[in-house]
């Protein structure tokens, strides 16, 4: 690609006013297209050490560059304080398509800079206390979303559901099943939504209460969940930790290597000596364990089966995340190995009304139904609308609107029109001629180039949003490729018969690279392009 050739360039320039060259030289696009197509700061990193001024040496490799120009440079020139601008024919873009075609949707976007490296990621992990609710289905689609594009990148990855089935809440959970099963009132601080008394009336009366209940909460989840596009690799539960002995032996492991101490009767994990505010209760002076103890025996298995772990939270456990931290140090690993991503909170709202989310209460909005109203694909795309850093609030309206007001409606019409094109093509009888034949020369109108450099920077756009793990710049990329084709589907014409067949040959390929393109981002946020609407 071009990029290649420039850092090449610039080297070579490097070399001959005789200044050693950076082993990574960066170039990057700028944010005005008047300052060109990309740019580089390599001469402010190596004015320093080779005792030059900025500006002077960019020149220098300006007229250096310029005397023989790499492929598709049209000038170079020097900006600010020492950055080396360069500027491109449009066609570079022409080989962008040819590409990006290539690729096809299986490769495009496709990096390496993953592999050999193991990743699990661990999402919702909903108690089996009731369904998958609205609140859920963010980090659902956040954490699919992300297990896609690190796959995407070339990490082995798994996907894993914690069961969270013991505790307290479990024995609350049952207390009310029972309770509904014998048409009581659940406890005080039991469950309380209408789901407790459906599957209660559904219960044998020589059920094992606690098992059937649970079970019947995870086939509800794994129901939900599977509707919505989200399967997992496991499926892990916290009894079976009991049941191995792992926490009893995590617990003396960390007692061998001499971070915990007894206290008052209880047992404490030293956080403090790992940078945790204060040290934490690992079992209580009644013999109960806290949460954190189990939870530090599953990631103590977890990090035996994986390189690095990504855990994702909603925003009630941002407080959790340092103790964490401290006790996979406390275990001897690397806490860097331990990545965890909070969900902030989802509001759905109603003709502009807040709709209650909550598991114990009666209000409860199921995922279930929010997949009846919306659909898989427009649930999916919504929640990936926003940065998870961001409270979301979420118009149900409008996300189940076949309008060009809705994200994903806009951009899965656009792949529709595309498809369109091939079936009219058909009807009236034309062919699309092999790219090998078509004469890209002619893309030369502002949509078209526009749709071009979009395409472009779909590799940057997939690197990005692995590496910081938002795939919400996906969602965004891919609105923005979807309004430059809506743009350039109308002011480009390709079927009517008074555009030039060379022309039209181009355009076609255009449109089919675009499809590429819409595949590709639709496929990392597991949202589907249909062929029609």
């Amino acid at each position: 690609m071009v990029q290649g050739s420039l850092v090449q360039a610039l080297r070579a320039a490097l070399g001959v006013v005789g200044v050693d060259a950076p082993a990574t030289i960066e170039l990057a696009r700028p944010q005005h297209a008047t300052h060109g197509d990309w740019s580089s700061n390599v001469a402010l990193v190596c004015a320093k050490p080779a005792g030059r001024n900025p500006r002077d040496l960019a020149a220098d490799l300006v007229r250096q560059i310029t005397a023989d120009p790499p492929t598709h440079v049209e000038r170079v020139e020097v900006a600010g304080p020492g950055f080396v601008n360069f500027f491109l024919a449009d066609s570079w873009l022409h080989d962008v398509l040819a590409a990006t075609v290539a690729a096809g949707t299986a490769d495009f976007g496709r990096h390496d800079f993953g592999d050999g490296t193991t990743v699990n990621i661990e999402f919702v992990s909903a108690n089996p206390t009731g369904p998958v609710h609205a609140g859920h289905a963010r980090g659902a689609a956040f954490g699919d979303a992300v297990a896609r594009l690190m796959a995407r990148c070339g990490y082995s990855v798994s996907r894993e559901f914690y069961i969270n089935d013991r505790g307290n809440q479990m024995d609350l959970f049952a207390a009310s099943m029972a309770a509904r099963a014998a048409g009581e009132d659940p406890p005080e601080d039991g469950y309380r939504g209408d789901y407790v008394t459906r599957w209660a009336a559904d219960m044998p009366a020589d059920a094992d209460v606690r098992d059937w209940s649970r079970e019947r909460a995870l086939q509800d989840q794994t129901e939900a969940l599977a509707a919505m596009g989200v399967r997992y690799d496991r499926w892990f539960s916290e009894m079976s930790l009991v049941d191995a002995g792992a926490i009893e032996r995590t617990l003396a492991d960390l007692r061998e290597r001499g971070v915990v101490y007894d206290s008052e009767g209880a047992v404490w994990l030293r956080s403090t000596d790992f940078g945790d505010d204060k040290d934490r209760v690992l079992v209580r002076s009644n013999g109960e364990v806290t949460y954190l103890l189990p939870d530090v025996a599953y990631h103590r298995d977890k990090l035996a089966r994986a390189d690095l772990l990504i855990d994702v939270w909603g925003a009630d456990h941002h407080g959790y995340v340092p103790r964490m931290r401290a006790a996979i140090e406390a275990l001897g690993e690397d806490p860097a190995r331990l990545e965890v991503l909070i969900t902030q909170l989802v509001s759905l709202e109603r003709d502009g009304v807040e709709v209650k989310i909550g598991k114990r209460s009666g209000e409860l909005i199921e995922l279930a139904d929010v997949l009846d109203e919306l659909g898989a694909d427009a649930t999916r795309f919504t929640y990936l609308l926003q940065s998870i850093d961001t409270r979301q609030t979420v118009d149900l309206a409008l996300a189940a609107s076949r309008s060009m007001d809705n994200p994903v409606y806009y951009v899965q019409y656009a792949h529709t029109r595309i498809c369109s094109l091939g079936r009219e093509l058909a009807e009236r009888g034309m062919t699309r001629r092999p790219l090998a034949e078509a004469d890209l020369a002619v893309l030369v109108h502002d949509r078209e180039l526009e749709l071009l450099r979009l395409l472009h920077g779909f590799d940057d756009v997939v690197s990005l949003s692995c590496r910081e793990r938002a795939p919400h710049k996906v969602t965004t990329w891919l609105r923005e490729l979807a309004g430059a084709f809506h743009g350039f589907y109308h002011d480009c014409p390709i079927l009517r018969t008074d555009v030039d067949e060379n022309v039209r040959q181009a355009r076609l390929w255009l449109a089919e690279a675009t499809r590429v393109g819409l595949v590709s981002g639709l496929e990392l946020l597991g949202v589907s392009a249909p062929e029609t609407m």
